[in-house]
């Protein structure tokens, strides 16, 4: 195993050690306050509970806009016989609407009103827990400026220029009466 500076090279070992010198380190993350935030979910992955094995299915969402834009927060939905009919609730929310789906990728840029909430562990640890969430639109994704255009030639990526791929189906931003119809 090397040593730090043997891997720093080009005056990058003075650079690193005066911004090191200069730069306050992070206070740690707290929960986000209770309340309604807007956010995209940026990921929905199978899971297994680590105290019993539990099988469930956890969406990832990412605040996009207010003070705590960036900030994630994570929903767990349990697949037991108790927790079905609140799992399927949640899920057909998304447009999940068979187990099959649950092995796909989410659809991009779905964007929910979620409500937050405050709960404390055994331990007294506080975390958040998502007490409701609503779709309300999809968001088409941000143009990436190193792929290549649709048409296949190449050319520059011009700042600002509107992406003309969106979710799966999805044209554009969707109204609330038709966010239930998610291109899954």
């Amino acid at each position: 195993m090397g040593k730090l500076f043997d891997i720093l090279r080009n005056g990058d070992a003075d650079r690193l050690r005066q911004s090191w010198d200069q730069t306050e380190a992070a206070g740690e993350l707290a929960p986000l306050p209770p309340g309604e935030y807007t956010a995209h979910i940026i990921a929905g992955a199978l899971e297994t509970g680590k105290t019993r094995g539990t099988p469930g299915y956890k969406l990832t969402f990412r605040v996009c806009d207010g003070e705590y834009t960036g900030r994630q927060f994570w929903h767990d939905i349990w697949l037991t016989a108790a927790a079905l009919p609140m799992a399927k609730r949640d899920l057909a929310k998304i447009g999940v609407t068979s187990l099959e789906q649950l092995d796909l990728p989410l659809p991009r840029g779905i964007r929910c009103r979620c409500k937050l909430v405050m709960r404390s562990a055994d331990d007294g640890a506080d975390f958040n827990q998502v007490r409701t969430f609503a779709v309300v639109g999809i968001d088409p994704p941000e143009a990436d400026a190193f792929a290549p255009p649709d048409d296949g030639t190449p050319s520059e990526p011009t700042a600002g220029t509107p992406t003309a791929a969106a979710a799966p189906g999805a044209a554009g931003d969707k109204s609330e009466g038709d966010a239930g119809k998610l291109p899954f």
